[in-house]
């Protein structure tokens, strides 16, 4: 049964949910699921806006049948080929045989890659501010690239002012009915995953945001329908304000961020004094995460959000304990910078965290390693507490 959506004067929703769902792009847990956004403008001439992932084909297919209610489909939109929002794109072709497929040359490149099916003479080319009429619709194509794949555009309707924004602007999370983020209070849940997508599927690409946050500046938009998550209107200000902190990696609060790999717990005490005295000098915002128990995803999320981190971490095998080093990584790929940050190492006897985590960072755009750091040799001693006092007095001049 069809459960397509009117959202506009002839636009409709055609995407879906993905409850079953548990690790995003078999990386990313996304305990609330996911959802495949779709669109269909219906005018003298229809056209669909992206696929979705073959998780919920069926449903999507059932939808697009009913919204077109025997029109034909004229247009196929590829704003970014992503499997998640392409999977289905050969369904949708072998069942509208007779529509143009409108991308850019790199859209037509990935689509041999993925796909072995002969599309050229039904492809049509688009570059930065070609335009499309459906009728009383206008489409305007305006290049992302690097949002967070090369062939990434998006679309503009100059009629109705919507934003067909592929990955951007999206977040994780699946959607009960109501389509619109001002439809529900998008509260701290919501804009943690909001934050969460974003730092971990385009973060990286800092630059490249900017670059489609400053030509999206110049348009008049009343509403963004993008790939994941809710559909944007009334509110819109409030998620485009974050990606601009965001990818400038800017933190959003002046807060400290506690993360400890800890193995038999003198590490984790040693992270746990220093968030203690941390609020007892009165610092409100501090979040404490075991790197061993809370998946990467979300702590990147959060080292985007707070301006201080500090890192209490044992050694292990010569080397920062195994999921710190893991962390680490990944703050260093999605490309984190203007942060502060304090160490802590734990070693029995042959103590390298500090010093290996501190290269990492050095090798970062724009980070202070501050000058206090603390070596806990087994576990934390009365004397050393000095040292933790240092270190707290630091982070707190320095806030």
């Amino acid at each position: 049964m069809h459960n397509e959506r009117k959202i506009g004067n002839e636009l409709f929703y055609v995407g879906g949910n993905d409850r079953r769902i548990a690790l995003f792009e078999n990386v990313y847990p996304v305990p609330d699921g996911v959802t495949y956004n779709s669109y269909i403008i219906k005018d003298e001439k229809t056209a669909l806006l992206d696929t979705v992932d073959s998780a919920i084909a069926d449903r999507f297919l059932e939808n697009v049948s009913s919204v077109l209610n025997g029109k034909k489909l004229d247009y196929i939109i590829v704003n970014h080929m992503e499997p998640d929002h392409a999977a289905t794109l050969t369904r949708v072709i072998e069942k509208y045989p007779e529509a143009t497929v409108v991308g850019n040359t790199k859209t037509l490149a990935f689509i041999k890659q993925f796909f072995d099916i002969d599309i050229d003479e039904h492809f049509f080319t688009v570059k930065e501010g070609d335009e499309l009429s459906l009728g009383k619709h206008i489409l305007t194509f305006v290049m992302a690239p690097l949002v967070h794949w090369p062939e990434v555009m998006v679309t503009y309707d100059k009629t109705d002012k919507v934003l067909f924004s592929a990955d951007a602007f999206g977040t994780f999370g699946t959607l009960s009915g109501n389509l619109f983020s001002d439809e529900y209070e998008f509260g701290a849940k919501e804009k943690a995953e909001a934050r969460r997508y974003y730092t971990n599927i385009v973060g990286k690409y800092g630059a490249q945001v900017s670059a489609l946050l400053t030509k999206a500046s110049k348009l008049d938009i009343d509403m963004i329908c993008p790939l994941h998550g809710p559909v944007w209107r009334n509110n819109i200000s409030e998620i485009v304000d974050l990606y601009k902190k965001w990818a400038a990696y800017e933190p959003e609060e002046k807060g400290v961020l506690i993360v400890y790999g800890s193995i038999y717990g003198n590490t984790e005490n040693a992270a746990e004094i220093i968030a203690g005295k941390l609020a007892d000098s009165g610092v409100k915002k501090i979040a404490v995460y075991d790197a061993s128990k809370t998946d990467a995803s979300y702590i990147v999320a959060e080292a985007f959000k707070y301006s201080h981190i500090i890192i209490a971490c044992a050694t292990y095998n010569n080397e920062p304990f195994t999921k710190v080093e893991t962390l680490i990584t990944e703050l260093k790929e999605h490309n984190l910078s203007k942060r502060t940050v304090a160490l802590v190492e734990n070693g029995t006897w042959g103590p390298q965290a500090n010093k290996k985590i501190a290269e990492v960072f050095s090798a970062m755009k724009d980070m202070t390693i501050l000058e206090s750091k603390v070596t806990v040799k087994s576990s934390l001693k009365q004397e050393q507490l000095a040292q933790i006092d240092a270190l707290v007095a630091e982070v707190k001049a320095s806030l």
